[in-house]
């Protein structure tokens, strides 16, 4: 499997022509000339899909890092999303086109637009989806999907929804917070996973077991994470300021992790109690 994975491999999105890179590369907390330098870092290194957000407030800076790297719009994947609705679906849609502008400027795309949460009530979700769905028809995002949506959330929107499922669901995983109900929901639905904090913030770094499958690659733990979500068929979007650890987030793909490696990592779930940030509600 380790000859078959490559950095720039792509997963089809449900439902549309549209690919995403199966490696992605985080900015939540880089901000001002920090985010452009670790963003076009990451685009040197052979990243193609950046995950940016509303909330995140770096939007125009990830635009600018894209605008600097010298590289086809076309061949980079960017992703934002929204974390509120604006209170009705035109507002919505405005707050949205908003964020496209700041990216890609006044006739630019997104090529992902998240709703960030699902916790707005079920009103909120359905307003936003509107606006989403309106957006993606426009052609300002070429695909649509949420984040932090459970099943109940996701299965909610076939009341409403053109476009269903939703091509991505963007959730918190890593080997202690698997939610595997949730990820088979998913897979099941031909919806992609995305995996946000693949490396746990670091906070596992000294987990004897992760050292252990670490040291017989030859890799650190933050590799060995990864590499997990890859083969999980999970999409990781690792994220870090440090030029170095950009470019060793990105060397997975001369080594794999053995059936027995993927059981063991697979022993370390924890459910819901596992998550550092949260883990959805079914």
């Amino acid at each position: 499997m380790a000859s078959k994975l490559a950095i720039t491999d792509l997963l089809a999105l449900p439902n549309s022509a549209v690919k995403i890179p199966r490696l992605g590369f985080g900015v939540y907390q880089a901000h001002g000339p920090q985010c452009v330098s670790s963003t076009l870092a990451a685009l040197k290194v052979g990243y193609r899909h950046i995950d940016s957000a509303q909330y995140y407030a770096n939007e125009k800076e990830v635009g600018e890092a894209v605008r600097q790297s010298g590289l086809k719009r076309s061949d980079i994947f960017i992703t934002t999303k929204i974390l509120t609705p604006a209170g009705s679906i035109d507002k919505s849609y405005q707050k949205m086109l908003d964020s496209v502008q700041k990216i890609d400027g006044p006739d630019g795309y997104v090529d992902l637009f998240l709703i960030h949460t699902a916790s707005m009530g079920a009103e909120s979700r359905k307003e936003v989806y509107l606006a989403l769905e309106k957006l993606l028809a426009d052609g300002r995002t070429k695909s649509i999907g949420v984040s932090n949506w459970g099943i109940g959330h996701i299965e909610e929107l076939k009341g409403f929804a053109k476009v269903y499922p939703p091509h991505v669901n963007q959730i918190e995983l890593h080997p202690f917070s698997q939610q595997r109900e949730v990820v088979e929901f998913c897979h099941k639905n031909g919806i992609i996973v995305e995996a946000y904090c693949p490396l746990v913030r670091n906070q596992k770094a000294s987990d004897p077991t992760l050292n252990s499958v670490a040291k017989a690659h030859g890799k650190t733990v933050a590799q060995v994470l990864i590499r997990y979500c890859l083969q999980k068929d999970w999409i990781p979007l690792p994220k870090s300021s440090t030029p170095s650890r950009i470019i060793e987030n990105a060397d997975v793909y001369d080594f794999e992790l053995t059936k027995d490696e993927m059981g063991t990592l697979d022993g370390l779930n924890q459910g819901a109690r596992g998550a550092i940030v949260q883990a959805v509600t079914n």
